[in-house]
C-alpha cells in the first residue's frame, strides 16, 4: 500500500468520526430539549424505556451520547438504575441504523447527495434561524463522502490481489474460536483506542469488501465493537457518584453477556444470519453482500440480545449493585453539591439539566438556612443559641461555595456548542444563582444582628415580636412559592402568587418602618431597639427582593407593579388599586417607560424616539398624552412629575421617601454604634 493511498484512508476514517460527531452534535442541538423531556418522563416500563433508548440513539445517530445521556440522568437522580438499563438496551438496537447507512454506502453511489447537501447546508449556516440543520446537513454531507472515498480507497488498494494481506489473513485458521478470539479481542481495543465504533466498523467493512478477511473473523471485530463502545460511558463516569457508574458498568455487562452467549453459537449463528442475506460463507466471492451480512449481524445480536435480557432486568440490577456497592466514606463525606459531576460533561445540552436540579438543591438548602435563622428569635438557651448560629455560619460558606462551582460548572457547559435556547438557560441559571446566594447573605446578616442584639442583653417588645413573626411568616411563604417555581415546568407555573406575596411584604415593611419611628419618638423603647428592628426588617423584605428575582428569571417578567399600579406586560393591560384603567396604546407605552425607569428622568426627545417611533411630533404632542394619562391614574398621579424644560419622571412618593431616608439614617446610626 503506498502512503498516497495509507493516508487517503486515514483522511477518509477521520472525515466519517467528523461528520458523524457534527451530525449527532447538530440533531442534539434541535431536539436538546426534546430529548431531554423524553427521557426525563422515564416510568418503570422496561419496553417504553427500550424504545424510548432506540428512538433517540436513531435521531441523534450516536449510542455513546445516548447511554452517556442516561448515565447523566441516572447521576442526576432523574432516572432508576432499572429505567437506564432498558434505555441502555434500547439505544444498542439504534446504533445498528449506523452499520446500515455504511453498508448502504458501500452499495450505492452517494455522490448524487453529497454535493446538494453541502450546497443547502453552505446556505442554511449563512441563515442564522437554520444554522443547526445546516450543520447537520454538512455533518450528514461528510458522512456520505467518507463512505465514497472508503470505497474508492478499498478499490485502488485492490488488497484481494496482494499476496501478503491475503497471505496474513490466510494464516488465520477460521474454523478456530482461537482466531475468533483474537480478532474479538483486536475490534475492542481499537474500538477503545480511537473511541468511534462507527470508525472500526467502516475498516470491517471495507478489509470485507475487498475479500481478503473472511466472513467469520469480520463478524468476531464487530463483536469487539460492540464491548469497546461501552468504554466512552464508562470513562465519563469515573468522575461521577455510584449510580452513574453502575449504569455504565450495565451497559459494559449488558454487551459482555451478548458476545458470551453469541460464542457459544458462534457458527451456526453467523451461518444463519448469511443464509439470511444469501450469502455461502463456504462458497467465497460475492464480496458486494458482505457489507449487508455484517449490518444483518450487527442488527440481530442486538436485537436478541435485549429479547434475551429484557425479562431480567431486576436481575442485572442486583448484580450490577454487588459488583459494585455502596462507597460509605464517599457517602459520609459532606458535599455541596448533589447532581452535578465533572466527569458527565459529553453532552452539554443534558449536563445543563443537571445543573437545574442543583439550582433546586440550592433552593431548598437556602429554605433550611432561613428556617434556622427563624428558629434563632425564639432559642432562650445560650448553647443552643451558639449551635444554632454555627450552623447558620457554615451553610453561608456553602451558599457562597455552590454558587462559585455551579458557575463554573455552567462555565465549563457554555464553552460547548450549545442551542439558543440553552444558552438562555445557562443566562438565567447564572442569574438564580447569585440571588440565591444573596438569600444566604441576608440569613447570616439577620442572625448576626439578633446575635449583637443579645450580646448587648437587650430584647425586642412582646409587640415587636409579634410583627416580626409576621414579617418572617410572609417571608416564609415566599420562600416556599419560590421553590415551587424553580423546581416546576414554566409553562404549568404563574407569576401571581408571587407577586401577591412580595406586595405584602413591602406593605408590612412599610408600616414596621413607621411603627419602628413612632415607638423610638413615643420611648417605648431605645433608639439602637429599633435600629436593629429596622435592620431585620431590611433584611427580610431584600429577601422577598431576592426570591422575587429568582422567579422572574425562571418565569420571565411579564408584570411592572408599584404599590397599587400594575402593567400586564403581555396582555397591555392595568390596574389601579385592583381595578382596571383603559389606556390607550401610547399611554401605556410612556407609562410602562416611566414604570420600568422610575427615578430617572426621561427627556422629551427620549419619549419621542421611542413612543412616536418613525412619527414626527412636538413636544406638545408629549405634554397632552402625560396629562391625559395622569387623569387615569388616581393617587398615582402625582408620581409622574414633570421636569420643566427637560422631561418627566416616575417618583417614589413622598411618605415613602421620608420614610426611606429616616430608615437610612437609623442604619447609619447603627453601624457607628
Amino acid at each position: 500500500m503506498t502512503t498516497e493511498l495509507f493516508f487517503r484512508l486515514l483522511g477518509s476514517l477521520a472525515l466519517l468520526i467528523y461528520g458523524m460527531k457534527t451530525m449527532s452534535d447538530a440533531l442534539q442541538k434541535m431536539a436538546g430539549p426534546s430529548l431531554r423531556h423524553i427521557l426525563g418522563r422515564m416510568t418503570g416500563n422496561r419496553f417504553g424505556g427500550m424504545l424510548t433508548g432506540m428512538m433517540v440513539t436513531c435521531a441523534v445517530q450516536s449510542s455513546s451520547a445516548t447511554t452517556v445521556m442516561t448515565v447523566s440522568f441516572v447521576s442526576a437522580g432523574l432516572l432508576t438504575l432499572a429505567q437506564a438499563i432498558s434505555v441502555i438496551m434500547g439505544a444498542n438496537i439504534g446504533t445498528t441504523l449506523t452499520a446500515w447507512i455504511m453498508s448502504l454506502g458501500y452499495n450505492i453511489d452517494l455522490t448524487v447527495v453529497v454535493f446538494p447537501a453541502f450546497l443547502v447546508g453552505m446556505v442554511l449556516i449563512y441563515k442564522k434561524r437554520h444554522r443547526v440543520a445546516g450543520d447537520f446537513l454538512f455533518g450528514l454531507a461528510f458522512l456520505f463522502w467518507s463512505l465514497v472515498m472508503l470505497s474508492s480507497v478499498g478499490r485502488d488498494m485492490d488488497l484481494a490481489h496482494n499476496e501478503d494481506v491475503v497471505s496474513f489473513f490466510a494464516s488465520f485458521d477460521t474454523g478456530s474460536y482461537l482466531t475468533i478470539f483474537a480478532f474479538l479481542l483486536a475490534g475492542t481495543l481499537i474500538t477503545c483506542v480511537v473511541q468511534s465504533s462507527a470508525a472500526v466498523m467502516a475498516i470491517t467493512i471495507l478489509l470485507c469488501s475487498t475479500g481478503v478477511l473472511p466472513i467469520y473473523m469480520g463478524i468476531a471485530l464487530v463483536m469487539g465493537e460492540n464491548i469497546g463502545t461501552t468504554a466512552t460511558a464508562n470513562l465519563a463516569a469515573l468522575g461521577a457518584g455510584t449510580a452513574a457508574r453502575r449504569a455504565a458498568l450495565a451497559h459494559l455487562l449488558f454487551n459482555v453477556f451478548g458476545v458470551i452467549w453469541v460464542l457459544m453459537v458462534f457458527y451456526p449463528f453467523v451461518d444463519m444470519v448469511c443464509s439470511m442475506v444469501g450469502y455461502h460463507p463456504s462458497e467465497g466471492g460475492q464480496t458486494t453482500l458482505l457489507p449487508v451480512v455484517l449490518a444483518t449481524f450487527h442488527t440481530c445480536f442486538n436485537v436478541l440480545n435485549t429479547a434475551l435480557l429484557i425479562g431480567f432486568i431486576p436481575q442485572m440490577e442486583r448484580i450490577v449493585c454487588r459488583l459494585m456497592p455502596e462507597n460509605k466514606a464517599e457517602d459520609k463525606q459532606p458535599t455541596t453539591l448533589h447532581f452535578i459531576s465533572s466527569g458527565v460533561m459529553q453532552t452539554p445540552e443534558i449536563s445543563v439539566l443537571q445543573a437545574q436540579k442543583e439550582i433546586v438543591h440550592f433552593a431548598e438548602r437556602m429554605n433550611r438556612m432561613f428556617g434556622m435563622t427563624c428558629a434563632l428569635f425564639d432559642e432562650k438557651d445560650k448553647k443552643e443559641f451558639e449551635s444554632q448560629y454555627v450552623r447558620i455560619e457554615r451553610y453561608e460558606t456553602i451558599a457562597d461555595n455552590m454558587e462559585i462551582e455551579i458557575a463554573n460548572y455552567l462555565e465549563q457547559v457554555g464553552n460547548e456548542h450549545l442551542s439558543d435556547e440553552t444558552k438562555d438557560k445557562t443566562r438565567i441559571m447564572l442569574r438564580q444563582i447569585g440571588e440565591l446566594e444573596s438569600i444566604g447573605d441576608a440569613c447570616y446578616k439577620i442572625a448576626r444582628t439578633v446575635k449583637h442584639l443579645r450580646e448587648r442583653k437587650e430584647d425586642f417588645t412582646a409587640e415587636q415580636y409579634t410583627r416580626l413573626h409576621d414579617m418572617l411568616r410572609l417571608v416564609n411563604e415566599a420562600v416556599v412559592q419560590m421553590i415551587v417555581v424553580v423546581s416546576g415546568r414554566r409553562k404549568n407555573l404563574s407569576l401571581a402568587d408571587s407577586l401577591v406575596i412580595e406586595k405584602d411584604i413591602n406593605e408590612l415593611r412599610n408600616q414596621l418602618r413607621s411603627e419602628t419611628v413612632m415607638g423610638v419618638n413615643s420611648h417605648q423603647y431605645s433608639y439602637v431597639i429599633g435600629t436593629f428592628y429596622n435592620d431585620i426588617v431590611a433584611d427580610c423584605e431584600k429577601i422577598g427582593d431576592y426570591v422575587m428575582n429568582i422567579v422572574e428569571a425562571r418565569l420571565g417578567k411579564h408584570l411592572l407593579s408599584y404599590g397599587g399600579l400594575n402593567l400586564n406586560l403581555d396582555k397591555k393591560t392595568a390596574t389601579v388599586d385592583g381595578n382596571p384603567v383603559s389606556l390607550t396604546p401610547t399611554e401605556f407605552a410612556l407609562l410602562h417607560l416611566l414604570l420600568a425607569n422610575r427615578g430617572k428622568v426621561l427627556s422629551r426627545q427620549y419619549l419621542m424616539d421611542t413612543v412616536w417611533a418613525g412619527v414626527i411630533v412636538t413636544n406638545r404632542t408629549v405634554d397632552v398624552n402625560m396629562t391625559r394619562l395622569r387623569k387615569k391614574l388616581g393617587s398615582y398621579a402625582q408620581n409622574i412629575v414633570s421636569r420643566t424644560g427637560f422631561g418627566y419622571v416616575f417618583e417614589e412618593s413622598l411618605k415613602h421617601q421620608t420614610i426611606e431616608d429616616t430608615l437610612s439614617e437609623d442604619s447609619s446610626h447603627a453601624e457607628r454604634g
